[in-house]
């Protein structure tokens, strides 16, 4: 076990917010800033920018050396920090003196790293043991903090696994994401949810496993639709004993380890013997059992000998992006694939990229025995190094030449090439789309984010907003945010008080965190999905909050609702349509629709989360598992407010001070 690392902090007043893992990169020319807006930049302008930059720059020199002079000449990991103290890039160092000391010789960084040091005003640094330490401290604290001049990995969803449960007496197979908390045996990762259900659907019926949860399972008392069509065995109501599930379990468990032929084989020579004894039923049973296995080898698209668990993951490169494909083999098989587009500077080569990715891909993700690369890492050997601590066992980081493996690297590099192919066609249309989006409504540049808003609700219930952010790379979808309006003031079904609220809650946490606007997170655009009232809550609110130069349009669904009819309204011009068939209103409309999916999806399932409420949260001192005790034992809440204190007083986990609290809750009356 490693010890703490010990931290050292040059302004321990100054924190950081975001972070990411980076290469250093070869130097070319000099510092110079430019004006914000050349077109109509004076000399004088550019004059006093340079001025600006060149002071900036020479204090982000003057606190680094600072810095150098307190650091030992050892491991560790350092942060720059901009005035608002978030994250500006995280890197690690086998030397942190001599890596640091770099930073001030100006001559040698490239133009990023130069301006990154001119916007850095403190520092941070966390002293390790070792080197590989330092690594895996780098790749977690970039996945935390995103800083903007590292390579940014966006990946904020966990893989589906497969679940085989072994915490009850009849184990369960189900999806699962999210921590490994749950006894039993997970298999996977897959590339998705729906390659998971498919799965799934096919081991029911190759394996006739249970899939209910366990207070379904426990509340039966005949068998389910599962049963009848034939993808359980009804464990619930002993139509099957024990101990023949339990070899269904592990006949289930082989397949998913890689034993599939053994568990075809003993599959295979039971249909026989049940054909044997005439018993024609039972071998169309072990039949069908049989096809099933089948049809999950037959969807593993790419299956390579020798290829047991192991990730493979190939970089292309094209107009200055790059895309990742990752595919997953596990016990022999192709669990599917997954393509990734790190944001990373231009300079930075396929290498930098790739070993960057490599190093966050895996800070929460179970690392495979081994992992094929199509591109030689930088440090290679250092972060198999870290791999290998991380998942405690020998991993091997490989880059195939020929055979079967390098198969295997050229198929992710085609998918590669066509992912990124796909990518760069729709950034030139959805470039060309924002351009003609910023001219027909006044904009004086192209907007690079768009925040769009509406509200849904039922007759005043459970009325939320929603707000859909899209970009010159389509929706961003870690960018959308819900409010669920709780202001006592605003009726339910007034659209206009919850455009006003929703509004005033967004900008004014905005104009909390970032006062100056510098940051990337203001919209270039506001769109509300409305009409003129819409708009006009819209305007008060941003001139309310001195947010006036904001752009702001509202879009109005046409006479009886029709698309293609959308009246567009901006403040101070006459309300415009847009040709029926102009591609500019798809957009817009695409715009739109989006934010409507988003709030009607925030509106059920807030709707859904009421329905869930009961009675029995009115109760003080009623928690979880007191609530789950009680309904399980009478199985309903009006049952438990009937209740007489004796039978409240029977329930597992309920004293007789709580059966007495909840008895005189329902029985204030009398």
């Amino acid at each position: 076990m490693t010890k703490a690392p010990k931290r050292r902090v040059n302004d321990p007043s100054i924190g950081g917010k975001r972070s990411a893992m980076g290469m250093e990169e070869d130097p070319p020319e000099p510092f110079t800033p430019e004006p914000a807006d050349p077109d109509q930049a004076t000399p004088e302008d550019d004059e006093a920018a340079a001025e600006a930059g060149l002071r900036g720059l020479a204090h982000g020199v003057a606190v680094i050396a600072e810095t150098v002079k307190t650091l030992a000449a050892g491991p560790g990991v350092y942060r720059m920090l901009n005035r608002r103290g978030d994250a500006l890039y995280v890197g690690k160092a086998r030397n942190l003196k001599r890596r640091v000391t770099a930073y001030t010789q100006m001559a040698k960084l490239p133009r990023r790293l130069q301006r990154m040091v001119a916007e850095t005003v403190a520092m941070e640094v966390v002293e390790t043991h070792t080197e590989v330490e330092a690594l895996l401290l780098e790749s977690n604290l970039i996945k935390r903090f995103m800083p903007r001049y590292n390579v940014l990995l966006r990946d904020d969803k966990s893989f589906p696994y497969i679940l085989l449960t072994d915490d009850h007496a009849v184990p369960q197979i189900t999806k699962h994401r999210g921590a490994q908390e749950r006894e039993g045996d997970y298999f996977g990762p897959f590339a998705s949810a729906g390659a998971v259900n498919r799965t799934i659907t096919a081991l029911e019926r190759a394996f006739l496993l249970r899939s209910c949860s366990d207070a379904v399972y426990a509340a039966r008392t005949r068998p389910c639709l599962m049963y009848q069509i034939k993808r359980c065995s009804a464990p619930c109501v002993d139509r099957i004993s024990a101990a023949d599930y339990l070899d269904l379990v592990r006949q289930a468990r082989a397949f998913l380890t890689g034993r599939s032929q053994d568990v075809q084989q003993q599959l295979a020579g039971a249909m026989e013997a049940a054909a044997a004894k005439l018993d024609y039923e039972g071998a169309a049973v072990f039949r069908d059992r049989i096809r099933a296995l089948a049809h999950i080898q037959s969807h593993q698209d790419i299956n390579i000998e020798g290829v047991d668990n192991a990730d493979v993951i190939a970089a292309h490169e094209e107009g200055g992006q790059i895309c990742i494909q990752v595919f997953f083999f596990r016990a022999g098989r192709n669990y599917g694939n997954r393509a990734y587009f790190p944001s990373h500077d231009k300079s930075l080569g396929v290498r930098a990229v790739l070993s960057a990715f490599v190093a966050q891909f895996y800070e929460n993700k179970p690392v495979p025995k081994a992992i094929l690369v199509s591109h030689a890492l930088a440090e290679e050997e250092l972060l198999t190094e870290a791999l290998t601590v991380k998942a405690e066992r020998k991993v091997q980081i490989l880059q195939p030449r020929r055979g079967a493996k390098r198969k295997l690297i050229d198929n992710a590099l085609h998918n590669a090439r066509e992912a990124l192919a796909r990518r760069l066609a729709e950034s030139s249309s959805q470039r060309r789309l924002l351009e003609r989006l910023g001219e027909a409504f006044g904009l004086e540049t192209t907007p690079e984010r768009i925040e769009i808003y509406d509200n849904s609700h039922i007759q005043g219930s459970e009325p939320y907003g929603g707000m859909v952010v899209a970009g010159p790379e389509g929706f961003v979808k870690n960018a959308y945010r819900k409010f669920r309006i709780k202001d006592p003031n605003t009726v339910g079904g007034d659209d206009y008080a919850m455009m006003r609220e929703v509004l005033t809650r967004r900008f004014k946490r905005a104009l909390k965190e970032d006062p100056e606007r510098s940051g990337e997170s203001w919209p270039d655009l506001v769109l509300l999905d409305g009409g003129l009232g819409q708009l006009n809550a819209g305007v008060e609110v941003l001139a309310d909050l001195g947010l006036g130069d904001l752009a702001i349009a509202a879009i109005a669904k046409g006479p009886d609702r029709d698309a293609g009819r959308e009246r567009i309204f901006v403040p101070g011009k006459p309300s415009f349509m847009l040709q029926p068939r102009d591609p500019l209103l798809y957009f817009i409309q695409r715009l739109r629709d989006e934010a409507h999916r988003f709030a009607i999806g925030s509106h059920r399932a807030g709707r859904a989360k009421a329905r869930l409420r009961s009675v029995l949260d009115e109760v003080p001192g009623i928690g979880a598992k007191r609530k789950k005790a009680l309904l399980l034992h009478f199985g309903a809440a009006k049952a438990v407010a009937r209740a007489g204190l004796a039978d409240l007083e029977a329930v597992e986990g309920i004293s007789k001070a709580v059966a007495r609290k909840i008895y005189d809750h329902f029985h204030k009356e009398s």
